[in-house]
């Protein structure tokens, strides 16, 4: 199996690199106009960290006061921008990064989105030694329904090489901010992180009792360890080589604790107790709206980008533009795709609604992909349904690592793109 993972996840890895294959930057770029009847997702990217930790291959940069409170204005300028031009939101994730590195000026945003959208409901991520008692509660009082705490693991050794020991504590520190924590929220999602280079069944076992046996997690994401290129040689000093072979029997280990303690899939990566919000927001809404440096968007069939520079990003939207930068026209093949992908991470695919979505075309255009998922056994029908088996369950988290792989591929070149701020990409 593990020659075949090798192979798939190559596959995968050239499809990616098509869908995330953008033309030049476009200085005048513009969202569509919203379509009134419509409620949009809104994704706010923070991308400051503390503490830069050597494995992440996501958008973010170190955290510098002046830098983050000048950017959180210009967020909040950006969502008005578009809010001018007709977008009502139900929903808002704010990712990173960690968002709650200024947590005052994310409680105003937050105040000032529910005041002027619909709000529903509010999913912010932030870091253990961000649990304290007052942070807790400024956040829920923002509004705030589910909070994803990043742990990625309670070893102690992990925790040393991921450089997240001094700044975060131990891994019984964490389990006690943890355990303050729950119940603050109706969802407080733990994300931890499988297949680090030094890390053992035995460690990943104890992982799994704390969250299960210990802290009675609501929720948990798994995901697996994301290299990109631009993290290889700091993984490589701090953390060691990644081992894809036993990628499988780890993820297949964390499935067979996880649904065996009652919890419920929300989608290949994501166990929850209960139903509620999860990270995959891409799942449930085909569009939505991403801001800030870093973000993406889908709109009519548009897949658009942000800049990765927060220089760019802020002269943009001072400039009265948004910090989208370029986009990507989707074939409507390619919209079947995107959408195949994204529906089936959480699990299944209603084939009568995906009909509907694409004028009956659906199954006649995308049949070489699903006979060919069906003949390597990564999804069955039934009852009208496309689901994941479980060998298509890990498929997929193959796919999504690649996906995401591939937007931190995306981000390296769009910020050596732009020559003149090359001497401030080592701030950043």
């Amino acid at each position: 199996m593990a020659i075949f993972d090798a192979l798939t996840a190559r596959v995968l890895r050239r499809l990616n690199r098509r869908v995330l294959n953008f033309p030049q930057e476009d200085e005048a770029l513009h969202f569509p106009q919203a379509d009134a009847s419509k409620r949009y997702l809104l994704y706010l990217h923070i991308p400051y960290c503390v503490v830069l930790c050597p494995f992440c291959s996501f958008h973010r940069v170190r955290f510098k006061r002046d830098s983050a409170e000048h950017y959180f204005a210009c967020l909040d300028r950006e969502i008005e921008i578009v809010s001018d031009r007709g977008f009502r939101f139900d929903e808002v994730y704010v990712g990173g990064g960690t968002p709650t590195v200024l947590p005052m000026q994310l409680g105003k945003l937050l105040e000032m989105l529910r005041a002027r959208h619909p709000l529903e409901s509010i999913s912010v991520e932030t870091n253990p030694d961000d649990l304290h008692k007052d942070s807790v509660r400024h956040l829920r009082d923002s509004g705030v329904n589910r909070l994803s705490v990043g742990v990625q693991s309670f070893d102690d050794d992990l925790l040393h090489e991921m450089q997240r020991y001094e700044k975060y504590g131990s891994g019984a520190d964490i389990v006690d901010s943890l355990k303050r924590a729950s119940g603050a929220f109706d969802t407080l999602n733990i994300d931890m992180i499988f297949n680090f280079p030094h890390q053992t069944e035995t460690s990943l076992r104890r992982d799994l009792d704390i969250l299960i046996d210990d802290i009675n997690a609501d929720q948990v994401s798994w995901y697996p360890l994301m290299a990109a290129a631009s993290t290889e040689r700091s993984m490589a000093q701090h953390m060691g080589s990644v081992h894809y072979a036993r990628e499988r029997a780890f993820y297949e280990l964390i499935v067979e604790r996880m649904l065996g303690a009652g919890y419920q899939r929300s989608s290949a990566w994501c166990f929850s107790r209960k139903a509620g919000m999860f990270d995959e927001y891409i799942v449930d809404h085909e569009e939505y709206v991403g801001l800030g440096s870093g973000a993406f968007s889908y709109l009519q069939g548009r897949l658009f980008a942000s800049t990765f520079s927060i220089n760019h990003y802020l002269k943009q939207v001072e400039a009265g533009r948004t910090g989208t930068v370029r986009q990507r026209v989707m074939s409507e093949r390619d919209q079947m795709h995107y959408f195949l992908m994204m529906r089936l991470f959480a699990g299944s695919l209603d084939l009568e609604f995906a009909e509907n979505r694409f004028s009956g075309r659906f199954q006649s255009v995308l049949w070489p992909e699903l006979s060919a998922l069906r003949l390597i056994g990564a999804v069955q029908r039934q009852a009208g349904q496309l689901t994941l088996t479980e060998n298509g369950y890990f498929l997929w988290v193959l796919m999504m690592r690649e996906f995401f792989s591939g937007v931190s591929d995306l981000r390296d070149a769009m910020r050596h793109h732009i020559s003149e701020e090359r001497p401030s990409l080592a701030d950043q």
